[in-house]
């Protein structure tokens, strides 16, 4: 019996601080080992640092955030890259950059979320909407996780993960 290989997903979003990293740790904690989230952004932060309060609400969530880095979706263009099945776009400013070609050409959708440090002033404030983000977003994952990935063609992938962008 061979052994199912996990769906390799691909979250995008500018800076790669917040959004994308928050997606990746979520589906990476409820996957399963049927999914294998990572993500990057076009823009990402020199330090590689994620933002503090994303490290906040993870950890408050019991969700793991050791290995969350910022960094750039150049390497998940290169040809040692790990081939990813789903890319998906998290922010508007990155689903209007132009993306790399990335090998094997994956599935893509877009889900538009807010950056929850633009929203709001205060970090009272901000929190708030760090928590609501992570509720959004492990809702629509929760959905794509249930999906029967094992029967899933890159087509049907596409569509599914396009349907779960409208709430």
């Amino acid at each position: 019996m061979t052994e199912l290989q996990p769906l390799h997903i691909l979250f995008l979003s500018n800076h790669n601080t917040v959004r994308s990293l928050m997606a990746e740790a979520v589906l990476n904690h409820m996957g399963e080992q049927r999914f294998c989230a990572h993500s990057a952004g076009c823009q990402p932060s020199p330090d590689g640092a994620p933002h503090p309060l994303l490290l906040q609400t993870l950890q408050s969530a019991n969700i793991r955030t050791d290995g969350l880095r910022s960094k750039s979706w150049d390497v998940f263009a290169l040809a040692e890259a790990p081939h990813m099945d789903l890319v998906i776009t998290l922010c508007d400013e990155a689903a209007a950059e132009v993306c790399p070609v990335w090998p094997g050409h994956p599935a893509t959708a877009h889900w538009s979320y807010e950056d929850p440090t633009r929203q709001v002033k205060s970090q009272v404030e901000q929190l708030h909407a760090f928590k609501q983000l992570l509720h959004a977003l492990h809702l629509r994952l929760e959905l794509l996780s249930s999906l029967p990935v094992t029967q899933l063609d890159h087509l049907v992938l596409e569509t599914e993960a396009r349907r779960l962008a409208t709430p």
